[in-house]
């Protein structure tokens, strides 16, 4: 049976004076951190506005739930905004997904960016939504980021061209070529999702997997996991970006040559997305074609 795709909504680019609203939709961030990372914004040209309420602190968390939505909403709605960018990830985006307002956020589409603990906003935004979210470094990371990551990340804001990436260490888990909507983002944010009326399923589409500080024996329990739930049937292919702290590149390899040794698609190892020291902006929701053999995603 042929797979339904619905229509993406990419989201217009950024011109320079366009204005980056700023959430936090996860948790409390570094002050410092988000200065410089706020000034790299304005570097590339960017007029860039928060509420002061980012800067609450509700335990681990920055501010309540309903605060955290309620910046997310504001910020779709309002129209002297063209972007938004997460202040940091940490955790606690999941637990605003059912107080957000997707019929004003589809009918306001604009860029919207992070990654890590962000990935379960990534997924929704585009499931609920069909919007083409950013996956990238948010404010506080930007503090430090390397020139590649933030040249990838301006080109990103500011251009809707095709994008090929060819990682500089990449490693063909499986061989093959494959066609499919992109998605995906930190293994252990949709693992999470899970069970929940949030959870997806990613057929025909290319997963990216991402994560940072997690044990050999864990990234498998999470695979394990979602492999019974299903959430891998129909799967058209799998890039695996950056696995910080998490072992050796040869052991990840081998977990993921170990869960997937069953499934006729496409897997690339390597890809500097994520929390390594470089991390490249990627588009999520868009088509996109991976050769695992010549090492190459094209996202279109």
């Amino acid at each position: 049976m042929a797979i339904l795709k619905k229509k993406s909504i990419r989201p217009p680019c950024l011109k320079t004076g366009d204005t980056i609203g700023i959430v936090a939709p996860a948790g409390p961030f570094n002050p410092e951190k988000f200065v410089r990372g706020k000034a790299v914004l304005e570097t590339m040209g960017f007029r860039i506005f928060y509420d002061e309420s980012i800067f609450q602190q509700h335990g681990f968390l920055a501010g309540t739930d309903a605060q955290r939505a309620d910046q997310m909403n504001r910020l779709f709605a309002d129209p002297s905004v063209q972007a938004i960018v997460c202040a940091r990830g940490g955790y606690g985006s999941m637990r605003i997904l059912p107080l957000l307002d997707y019929q004003t956020i589809q009918l306001h589409p604009k860029i919207f960016m992070g990654f890590s603990d962000v990935s379960a906003l990534l997924t929704m935004l585009y499931e609920q939504c069909s919007l083409v979210t950013f996956h990238g470094p948010m404010v506080t990371s930007l503090a430090g980021a390397t020139e590649k990551t933030i040249s990838s990340m301006r080109t990103a804001l500011t251009s809707d061209g095709p994008l090929e990436l060819v990682p500089e260490e990449g490693k063909t888990i499986k061989s093959g070529i494959s066609s499919g909507i992109l998605c995906g983002g930190n293994l252990t944010t949709l693992c999470h999702l899970v069970g929940t009326p949030y959870a997806t399923n990613f057929k025909g589409k290319i997963l990216l997997l991402e994560d940072v500080g997690e044990m050999t024996y864990r990234i498998d329990r999470m695979l394990t996991q979602m492999k019974l739930a299903g959430c891998f049937n129909g799967m058209a292919g799998l890039i695996l970006g950056a696995f910080k702290k998490c072992g050796q590149l040869n052991e990840i390899v081998e977990i993921f040559d170990n869960i997937f040794h069953d499934a006729d698609i496409p897997i690339l190892a390597g890809f500097d997305i994520g929390h390594g020291e470089t991390n490249l902006t990627v588009p999520l929701g868009q088509d996109a074609t991976l050769d695992a053999g010549k090492k190459r995603l094209y996202v279109t």
